[in-house]
């Protein structure tokens, strides 16, 4: 079949079905995310795409996905966007794919847990407040190839054991793979930027970024990250809210299957790693309004206007409760510890990573003045976190919340005094689902959040932290076993 071309933006369900045909499409799969950020699908011939499928949706059991509906109110409907219709870059058969929306049968409306659906109402949300008609999104999300993973847990073992070639722990392996040991890698935290053959994945994220560009995702570069042992990233140009999220889920899918198809496994899993740096996802983003970036001011602090420091004064007063979104797992409380790279201290700077919010220096261009929001991680659901994100920038700016005073210096390097005068992020999963409970009035703000979301997301959360409290942890054996 000759390389068919990827179906863009703004298409309509007719130009769809003639693209398929044009381009010998067989199989049309239609993807959504779970509440918890999982990108789920089932597929369908050709045959059965007609335009009624993007009005009337095709059903699934919505009780066989994490966060949706009860058993006995299982029924419900997948919508494509044909927005979004693109030629799916990893598998063999000429498959179409679409994002898509889940509507309840009952109600003939949006299904208030989809994740999607939340993204679109907290993009609407910004419109009707008034304040801007568009906020721009760019994630880094980092990432970790390794060669093999093997875990478990029963009621009276448990373990994990992760392995790559690259890994500094490699450097006194006898051989590689049959070969001898040639060296050449990354030490521990020195892993940011070396050339090949230190930097062994070269190659392999070249092939993942063009399959990604073949996707239609908007890419900017790709390199190797500060950690051993395969971690990298590669950066997706800014774009609107729900597109970078469905990029993000994209992102994510391309990455795992060719690392799959070489014979390796990807994760975003924040701290796969002892001793090492753990893997975020720092997240660009800025308002608009009539195509002006309200975020600029030439003569406020690193050229940030009074709207873009309430909208961090938001971020910084609500990230205890964001960060149960933007960073929801027990691992996530393994990366975020003073000296890692990772932005424990509640406060802003430019240019300054050790904050958890840093203003990004490299151009003055007004186009370019954004905040960089750095505790999140990518094992978050993209279009529930940076929904959360801007509903807390929102509510800085309609509150006018004064972030304080910027903190130019290196917070990991601060005394005891200085250190005790600037909070910090919550130090486990348990304590920002408390955080949550507490302060979740403005995500609930015309109705982009619900109560019902609050409560089930809590649920399911507080259930994950007991599953990991209520285990015996390996390295326990080590320290206590003797007691």
């Amino acid at each position: 079949m000759a390389k068919a071309t990827t179906a863009t933006s703004k298409k309509t369900p007719a130009q769809v079905i003639e693209f398929c045909k044009r381009n010998s499409i067989r199989i049309i799969d239609l993807k959504f995310p779970d509440l918890l950020g999982t990108m789920q699908h089932f597929s369908i011939p050709l045959e059965e795409m007609n335009e009624e499928l993007f009005t009337e949706g095709t059903g699934f059991d919505g009780s066989s996905i994490r966060g949706f509906q009860h058993i006995e109110e299982s029924d419900m409907l997948l919508v494509p966007d044909p927005d979004t219709a693109v030629l799916d870059p990893v598998l063999d058969i000429p498959t179409l794919t679409m994002n898509c929306n889940v509507k309840d049968p009952m109600t003939q409306g949006p299904y208030s847990r989809d994740p999607r659906y939340i993204s679109q109402k907290a993009e609407a949300y910004l419109k009707k407040s008034g304040i801007a008609d568009t906020s721009y999104w760019g994630p880094e999300a980092e990432f970790f190839v390794f060669d093999t993973v093997r875990f478990d847990y029963t009621d009276h073992s448990g373990y994990y054991y992760v392995d790559s070639a690259e890994g500094s722990w490699n450097s006194g392996a006898e051989n590689e793979d049959g070969h001898k040991n040639l060296g050449y890698r990354p030490r521990h935290k020195e892993g940011y930027f070396p050339v090949p053959p230190a930097d062994m994945l070269q190659d392999f994220r070249s092939e993942v970024i063009l399959k990604m560009i073949e996707a239609g995702l908007p890419i900017e570069k790709h390199h190797h990250e500060v950690a051993t042992g395969g971690q990298g990233e590669i950066g997706l140009r800014f774009g609107t809210l729900t597109k970078t999220a469905d990029n993000l889920m994209m992102y994510k899918y391309i990455l795992k299957n060719i690392a799959r198809k070489h014979g390796k496994t990807a994760t975003f899993m924040p701290k796969p790693l002892f001793g090492d740096n753990g893997t975020g996802m720092h997240t660009h983003q800025s308002l608009w309004k009539n195509g002006t970036n309200l975020f600029y001011d030439e003569a406020g602090y690193a050229m940030l206007s009074d709207a873009a420091l309430h909208y961090v004064g938001g971020l910084l007063r609500h990230a205890p409760a964001l960060l149960s979104i933007c960073a929801p797992t027990t691992n996530s409380y393994r990366r975020l510890v003073p000296g890692y790279e990772a932005p424990v201290k509640l406060a802003y700077s430019a240019r300054n990573r050790s904050a958890a919010v840093r203003v990004p220096m490299y151009f003055t261009s007004p186009k370019a003045r954004r905040i960089e929001f750095r505790p999140p991680d990518p094992s978050c659901n993209p279009y529930l976190a940076f929904a959360a994100m801007l509903m807390a920038g929102i509510d800085g700016i309609v509150n006018k919340i004064d972030p304080g005073k910027p903190a130019d210096k290196d917070l990991y390097e601060l005394s005891a005094a200085e250190s005790a005068k600037i909070k910090e992020v919550p130090g486990s999963l348990d304590e920002v689902l408390d955080a949550l409970e507490k302060d979740n009035e403005f995500l609930l703000r015309g109705g982009v959040f619900t109560k019902d979301f609050v409560s089930t997301w809590l649920d399911i959360k507080r259930k994950e932290a007991d599953s990991v409290r209520l285990r015996p942890h390996p390295y326990e054996y080590s320290m206590y076993f003797d007691a």
